[in-house]
């Protein structure tokens, strides 16, 4: 039968080894991809004449069903290769994802490293294989949580993160932004500052490319819309006074708060960005429209137009 389909006519015994350490193998024609949790297993995989394909994040055979060659492998090779300890062949982590589920419903989340708090969100992406390592060396290669949720996918393939955990990562990050978000929604900004700030840091601290955002408020200075203006490069993003105002005549806001990051994590305003503010400032006020505040966003924290005495 053409197509992907689940391999067949194999030893049943080999496909359980292999399904017992987390590898799927499918085939379509002479052409076999084994899945699943290949990292542990990735130098006995290479040594049996797999290639990595970096695209589809999986491990392609040419010619035979390679499940009884790899099963073979699997049960020859030594227990530091495969995960193997001395209870029984278990891995040394046996039982550790138990353990920590336990911890945290008995002593909450507050108490966890990053790295652990790091490991716990794999869990969920990534079965069976011990993701402490994993954890360890995402944070040492990017330093924050908030860093590792926003790498590129490249940056991320080359700790063979597969596209689950890809997803993960971004559905992690989206989901701590909504929730900041929901202490500035609806609510008067100007007398909710220090959430307002809090927003924009979860938004747009740990962006790799500049983006300019437009808050836009009614007349009692609530929220009306958070918009992504443009994205930009990373040190660089074109913004258009004309299209702001008319994109804030369109939600008929009253008053705006410009914000844009820069990458490079130093939140000090550039000429470009004292400029670019101005000339918005009289294309706004022109047609009634006030600017309160023009924030930069970076790492190491936040610069206020307004504070520095650039709005004047």
């Amino acid at each position: 039968m053409k197509g992907r389909v689940e391999a067949e006519n194999t030893d049943d015994d080999a496909l359980c080894t292999l399904l017992a350490v987390g590898l799927r193998v499918q085939g379509s024609d002479a052409l076999w991809r084994v899945s699943g949790n290949t990292r542990l297993h990735r130098l006995l995989l290479r040594e049996a004449g797999g290639t990595w394909n970096k695209l589809e994040q999986c491990w392609h055979f040419c010619g035979d069903d390679p499940t009884a060659k790899l099963a073979a492998a699997l049960q020859a090779a030594p227990a530091s290769h495969n995960g193997g300890g001395p209870d029984g062949g278990r891995p040394h982590y046996w039982g550790h994802r138990e353990r920590v589920r336990e911890r945290v419903l008995k002593a909450g989340l507050e108490a966890l490293a990053d790295y652990e708090l790091l490991e716990l969100l794999l869990f969920y992406s990534i079965e069976r294989i011990d993701t402490k390592p994993l954890a360890k060396r995402l944070l040492d290669r990017f330093g924050t949580l908030g860093d590792v949720f926003a790498a590129e996918p490249a940056q991320l393939r080359e700790f063979e993160v597969d596209r689950r955990t890809l997803v993960h990562f971004q559905a992690v990050r989206e989901a701590g932004r909504r929730l900041v978000e929901r202490k500035v929604k609806n609510m008067p900004v100007l007398t909710n500052w220090q959430q307002l700030l809090d927003y924009c840091h979860a938004a747009l601290a740990h962006e790799k490319t500049e983006q300019f955002r437009i808050l836009f408020l009614d007349r009692k200075n609530v929220l009306i819309a958070d918009e992504v203006q443009q994205r930009g490069t990373i040190d660089h993003t074109p913004v258009y006074p004309r299209e702001v105002v008319k994109r804030a005549l369109a939600l008929n806001a009253a008053a705006l708060i410009l914000v844009h990051n820069h990458p490079s994590g130093d939140p000090k305003p550039s000429r470009d960005d004292i400029e670019m503010t101005r000339e918005i400032k009289a294309a706004a006020e022109a047609l009634g429209i006030a600017i309160h505040d023009h924030l930069v966003i970076g790492r190491k924290g936040h610069a206020s137009f307004r504070s520095l005495g650039l709005l004047s």
